[in-house]
């Protein structure tokens, strides 16, 4: 018992050292600091006409448009952290929060299977990357909704964050793609759910729904830069990956789904330009 407790605490300082550094994110990225990040005159004609001119096309832009209107935001706003630099200090402590859920699980002894690792196909196989992919697809879709009804009463989501997330070569895509969201998603996934979630029931007997309602909050509030709809939608995102990860004791299924969630947020309205319904 007191090696799940004492890993159950090491993931409450990890938490609320996540928290500490989403609360100076959200001062960095708040809008309210920053003042509008478009130009009515320039930057919004691209969101507008997709850099065609063609000012019937409301919700599209072509991918050279968002390039063209993201470089432009970030001459209008020069104090603005540039993508390079944003994405090296998520690496930086995405990385660091991994090694040390890691290292933690290591020395306490963890099992794996507390962590949703075990030896079952819809724990490690091919049937946890199917689900995960669906679950992905369904609660990125969930989102556009929330996101879109939370717009359409006049509360704005801060899109502030992803729009530097976004890079603006095909490199800086293989990079984002393949190796920051993929890092982001495994990392947030162990201590979220496999560190808050799983092993304070396996280990101590707490309940499972009653673990799913405290990561989720704590998620969202570990998404403090994308504003308050960004956190509460994220807390509503939490909970779904909390309720599938206790459906299927799996850390893949999590992670595969968490990584589908931001790889198409980031490609479909930052690479393709395409605006919220």
């Amino acid at each position: 018992m007191p090696r799940w407790a004492a890993f159950v605490g090491l993931t409450g300082l990890l938490l609320t050292a996540l928290l500490a550094l989403a609360r100076l994110s959200q001062r960095q990225f708040s809008a309210d600091d920053r003042g509008p990040s478009v130009s009515p005159t320039q930057a919004d004609r691209l969101r507008r006409d997709g850099g065609t001119g063609d000012p019937t096309i409301p919700r599209f832009e072509t991918a050279e448009a968002a390039r063209r209107r993201r470089h432009l935001e970030r001459q209008l706003e020069p104090d603005a952290l540039s993508t390079g630099a944003l994405l090296a200090n998520v690496a930086l402590t995405q990385g660091l929060f991994g090694v040390l859920v890691v290292a933690g699980a290591f020395y306490f002894a963890i099992p794996p299977a507390a962590l949703g690792v075990a030896p079952t196909p819809l724990s490690t196989g091919p049937p946890a990357v199917a689900v995960g992919v669906g679950a992905g697809v369904g609660f990125w879709l969930g989102n556009e909704a929330a996101a879109s009804v939370a717009e359409g009463f006049g509360v704005a989501f801060d899109e502030s964050l992803r729009g530097l997330l976004a890079p603006d070569s095909p490199g800086g895509w293989l990079l984002l793609l393949g190796a920051i969201l993929p890092l982001i998603a495994v990392v947030e996934e162990l201590l979220f759910r496999a560190a808050a979630i799983g092993v304070p029931v396996a280990g101590l007997g707490a309940p499972a729904w009653a673990m799913v309602v405290v990561a989720s909050v704590a998620f969202g509030l570990g998404h403090g830069a994308q504003g308050t709809v960004g956190i509460v939608v994220t807390g509503a995102l939490g909970a779904g990956l909390g309720a599938l990860f206790v459906v299927t004791d799996s850390l893949l299924a999590v992670v595969v789904a968490h990584y589908l969630v931001n790889a198409l947020e980031l490609v479909v309205h930052e690479g393709l330009g395409v605006d919220r319904l």
